[in-house]
């Protein structure tokens, strides 16, 4: 059973319409441009691993639901800041929203999944994360006023920023639920699980949201993974498997 609750939107608050259904779906290819994301020891960028399997989802999404409406932040590469991503899914007014990312770590034999609903974090490793992918606000113009004096550097921000997203949260929680499930049952990939943590680019969405790291892109094998056909075509597929899940429970 989904939720209908009152939501922040730029605009105002407003109150979901009818019943439960899954309509618009935003999808998110995180950094780009100028802002190439991690790097892997061959070379990969986070943004162009990211803009493949964003634009293969697009696809299996709308092969499986043909009258699904699929909306991207990007689909070339190219910089969107963080708050224009939430914007184009509120102005779309988007059933759901998916910002995939890759992830990265000193520990070069670090691999497996996680996907992030926004929350308080509940170690210093989530809040890590989401440090790392805020630090992209640095790169925006007049970045202090667009998101009212974040500090990306801030623990405190972090947690302040959380509950933003609370309205949304158990349909978020579900969702992402649904795609570790996928990861690791289906293509046997280690699982890190649901985790919590305040990103900017899930923070003023209007909808339910989850950020996806798909592995380390810092881990030789899992970049090798990621860059291949058969790597970004499995993450699409284990994300598409989740959606219809989660639809069909929101929907029934």
């Amino acid at each position: 059973m989904g939720f209908l609750l009152t939501a922040w939107t730029p605009s105002g608050f407003q109150q979901p319409e009818g019943k439960n259904r899954i309509k618009v779906v935003c999808l998110d290819a995180g950094h780009g441009g100028k802002d190439p994301g991690c790097m892997g020891p061959k070379g990969s960028h986070e943004g162009i691993v990211t803009l493949k399997i964003i634009l293969e989802l697009g696809k299996k999404l709308k092969e499986a639901h043909p009258d699904l409406k699929v909306i991207y932040t990007r689909q070339t590469d190219n910089f969107i800041e963080l708050n224009e991503r939430a914007n184009i899914a509120n102005r779309n007014k988007a059933d759901l929203f998916i910002s995939v990312h890759c992830n990265a770590a000193l520990n070069k034999s670090a691999y497996g999944t996680e996907t992030y609903t926004m929350g308080l974090h509940k170690t210093d490793g989530n809040l890590n994360v989401a440090k790392r992918e805020n630090s992209v606000i640095l790169q925006e113009k007049d970045y202090q006023s667009s998101y009212n004096g974040f500090d990306p550097s801030s623990p405190l921000a972090h947690i302040m920023m959380a509950n933003y997203q609370s309205a949304f949260m158990a349909n978020s929680v579900r969702f992402a639920s649904h795609v570790e499930n996928e990861f690791s049952k289906t293509y046997k990939r280690k699982s890190f699980g649901v985790k919590q943590a305040g990103f900017l680019v899930i923070w003023r969405t209007a909808m339910p949201s989850v950020l996806v790291e798909t592995g380390f892109l810092t881990n030789p094998t899992e970049e090798e993974y990621l860059n291949s056909e058969k790597g970004q075509g499995e993450v699409a597929n284990a994300i598409t498997a989740a959606f219809k899940k989660y639809k069909d429970e929101i929907e029934k």
